[in-house]
């Protein structure tokens, strides 16, 4: 077999990426599951294996449970809600509106923002004394809509989920208007042609034919979901108390506030497993796709 005379330079170039990927991904992944295996708690590392101790004290955790019972709901709720609100407004802009282009800018323009600045602004506008939306309520005299908003630990979860499904609308809509305008105009013109409704041609030709961007963007709101920390983190600092607690602050928590390494290792693990059960199944699906 000939000796390609390009795989020296393919060498050169894809060594350093590859080597740089397996020594601070899949390396770090195997260190840190390693590490969830011993009793490291301290500022000093400790390397004592103690097989799956972490994980027995894990699930009887509360506080893990109230994690994960936070990012189910995540799961449950914020990614079909940003899923339908960016599938709603794609078709809206489908219409051919007029000064589409600006709204489709406006539409885009949260998931452009850093989560940080996000963050910060819906703490203001949930600021139970003088947020916007209590101080509009009250200039509106509907007063009995006031609440603590983030405050109040019974709906501080769902407060999060509405700002996120604001944030992520916007990219769910460029995914399904790109998907929609791919869609051949023969097919709008066939259905029209039977005396479709418009109503009918998105229920039956559009909707059925954006399969695959649906998968896409189900797969990147799913692992988001997982790791959602930052914009929590600023929003709420995962209170009141534990109630807005995900898994990524319980890690967080544990391994820098507590210093109890192997306990947050364990914690990053169970992450670990839930991203791949999210990605795994979709890298299958589009690898039968292919050779399809």
């Amino acid at each position: 077999m000939r000796k390609s005379p390009d795989l020296p330079y393919i060498l050169l170039f894809l060594g350093p990426a590859v080597i740089l990927v397996g020594v601070f991904v899949y390396v770090a992944v195997l260190w840190n599951i390693y590490i969830s295996l011993t009793d490291w708690r301290g500022l000093l590392p400790s390397y004592r294996f103690v097989g799956l101790l972490q994980y027995k004290q894990l699930f009887h955790d509360p506080v893990f449970w109230t994690s994960l019972k936070n990012n189910i709901l995540l799961l449950l709720l914020f990614v079909p809600g940003s899923i339908l609100m960016g599938l709603i407004l794609a078709i809206m802009l489908d219409r051919k509106i007029k000064f589409e282009g600006g709204f489709r800018t406006i539409y885009a323009l949260p998931f452009a923002l850093s989560f940080v600045v996000t963050a910060t602004l819906w703490a203001w506008m949930y600021d139970p004394s003088s947020g916007v939306l209590n101080t509009l309520f009250g200039k509106l005299h509907l007063e009995f809509l006031k609440s603590r908003w983030i405050t109040d630990p019974n709906i501080a979860m769902y407060c999060i989920i509405i700002a996120l499904i604001w944030q992520f609308s916007g990219y769910t809509m460029i995914i399904y208007l790109a998907g929609i305008r791919s869609i051949p105009i023969d097919h709008y013109e066939a259905a029209v042609i039977d005396g479709a409704s418009t109503w009918q041609v998105y229920r039956y030709v559009v909707i059925p034919q954006l399969v695959k961007p649906t998968l896409s963007a189900f797969v990147v709101l799913m692992v988001f979901s997982l790791k959602a920390f930052d914009f929590i983190w600023v929003l709420t600092r995962g209170g009141p108390g534990t109630s807005t607690f995900i898994l990524a602050i319980q890690m967080y928590k544990e391994t820098f506030a507590k210093t109890n390494f192997a306990y947050g290792a364990a914690i990053a693990t169970i992450l670990l497993l839930m991203a791949l059960a999210v990605v795994l199944p979709y890298l299958y699906w589009s690898y039968r796709g292919e050779k399809e």
